[in-house]
């Protein structure tokens, strides 16, 4: 309830302020044919220059940061994989163990004081 009477009271302020902003020269790319002078056409010629080289600049920073990132994060999954190639191998390593062990007592004759099983399961 009172947040919306605060809002009824901030809004047309808010806007009474917005609507008395001056003009104010905004960087950008200029139309530098219009004028008639040599050294205003100079000089807007410059300022189109002087923001495409602080766009660019601006463009190559932000780009090198994810490229940079990327690479933290490339490296991280290589020390991963890294990681789940070891334990694969030792798993395969461990597989192969138990497999000739099993081999093993599989093939091996049963001991003398086992009780022996009858064909038709009784003792």
């Amino acid at each position: 309830m009172i947040a919306r009477f605060v809002a009824a009271l901030l809004v047309p302020l808010a806007l009474g302020f917005v609507g008395t902003a001056h003009a104010q020269d905004v960087p950008g790319i200029e139309i530098c044919t219009v004028e008639k002078t040599m050294e205003r056409r100079t000089s807007c010629l410059q300022s189109n220059v002087d923001f495409l080289q602080k766009t660019i600049g601006k463009l190559t920073s932000d780009h090198q940061q994810k490229l940079d990132a990327a690479n933290r994060q490339i490296e991280s999954l290589k020390s991963t994989i890294a990681g789940l190639q070891e334990l694969v191998t030792d798993l395969q390593a461990m597989q192969v163990k138990l497999t000739e062990d099993l081999k093993k007592k599989a093939d091996a004759p049963p001991a003398k004081d086992a009780t022996p099983v009858a064909k038709d399961g009784t003792k």
